[in-house]
């Protein structure tokens, strides 16, 4: 309800749920959680399937291999969610409440969780709600975390999207004035948007910005940077998000950077309120990514852990930690993901 009377017109949420092994044969026992936060799929939870093993077929062999862990005694009892949450402008809302996209972040937390507990013998604590997800998935769980701490208890990001945009992939809107060049002396470098693991680019910010505007205006595009936009930014005066940057030339709008920084820069935002939030979230914060991520998105989170290490009053109290030589999505998966939890 809360998203149709937004976008004045019927907004569906959903979810799919993984059972641990005995939930039926002991109707008497409640289970902690694990949101996972993502792309949109109906696919189960985890990856689970009982499908066979194939030779040389590793997707298949590893969702078989947790369907083992999961069904065994080895296994902690959990319940698995992930959340179906796509909005106009893409595929997965980013979970947040945004002035474009609209309240996904209270709809989530107050019509779409409630709903899922209610049906499911879950521990309504937040102890027992832990927060997990990659990439986008990562940065939901990170911004989810913070933006609601006293819900959840504790969340495992892994490479999440730009939780501070003094890297943004690799642009600092706050300084930067143009998110496709760097004028070095007498010369344009065009700044890289993908890479592989051994350094080498395989498409720039300008290439990647107008495929999208190619594709549709007004961050209309369904891509990457269109739905950071959307998610992002104040409304313009079209009634579309007003751009971050001219989506032809790439020069940065500043005010829209300060709207950013004020409401989405988790990074900034943990700095501002931690006399507020470090209580809340002391012991909560587990990080990963590949230091070779192909997006860049370690620079950020380099620059998050800088900040988190100098916490006192209290410590954050997590982890942080980098894959050597790893692309994007590194992290823990699966059991080892569960046992962490």
């Amino acid at each position: 309800k809360i998203l149709s009377d937004f976008w004045g017109q019927p907004i569906y949420l959903g979810a799919t749920v993984l059972l641990p092994r005995g939930y039926r044969e002991n109707p008497d026992m409640s289970y902690p959680v694990n949101y996972i936060q993502g792309h949109f799929s109906l696919r189960a939870p985890h990856g689970f399937s009982s499908g066979p093993f194939r030779d040389g077929d590793r997707g298949a062999n590893r969702r078989r291999e947790f369907y083992e862990y999961w069904t065994s005694e080895e296994c902690p009892p959990f319940i698995a969610v992930t959340f179906q949450h796509p909005c106009p402008y893409y595929d997965d809302s980013y979970a947040v409440n945004s002035a474009n996209v609209g309240p996904y972040g209270d709809a989530i937390l107050k019509e779409l969780i409630p709903a899922v507990e209610e049906k499911f013998r879950i521990i309504r604590e937040p102890w027992a709600r832990i927060l997990s997800g990659g990439s986008t998935g990562g940065w939901e769980a990170l911004a989810l975390q913070i933006f609601y701490p006293d819900f959840f208890g504790g969340s495992f990001a892994s490479c999440p999207d730009p939780v501070d945009f003094r890297y943004y992939q690799m642009v600092n809107v706050y300084k930067d004035t143009n998110a496709y060049y760097r004028q070095r002396g007498w010369h344009q470098v065009e700044i890289p948007s993908a890479r592989s693991t051994d350094g080498s680019i395989r498409y720039t910010m300008r290439m990647e910005n107008h495929a999208e505007l190619a594709v549709g205006d007004r961050a209309r595009s369904g891509g990457q940077w269109d739905i950071w936009q959307a998610v992002f930014s104040p409304v313009g005066e079209n009634g579309y998000p007003r751009p971050i940057w001219d989506k032809r030339t790439g020069a940065i709008d500043p005010e829209v950077a300060a709207y950013w920084k004020e409401n989405y820069d988790l990074r900034y935002i943990l700095e501002r309120d931690w006399a507020r939030l470090g209580p809340k979230l002391k012991g909560k914060l587990f990080i990963y990514t590949g230091d070779m991520d192909s997006f860049y998105l370690n620079n950020a989170v380099k620059l998050l852990e800088e900040f988190l290490a100098k916490t006192d009053n209290p410590s954050y109290d997590g982890v942080v930690a980098y894959g050597d030589g790893e692309p994007h999505c590194w992290g823990p998966a699966g059991a080892k993901l569960l046992k962490l939890m």
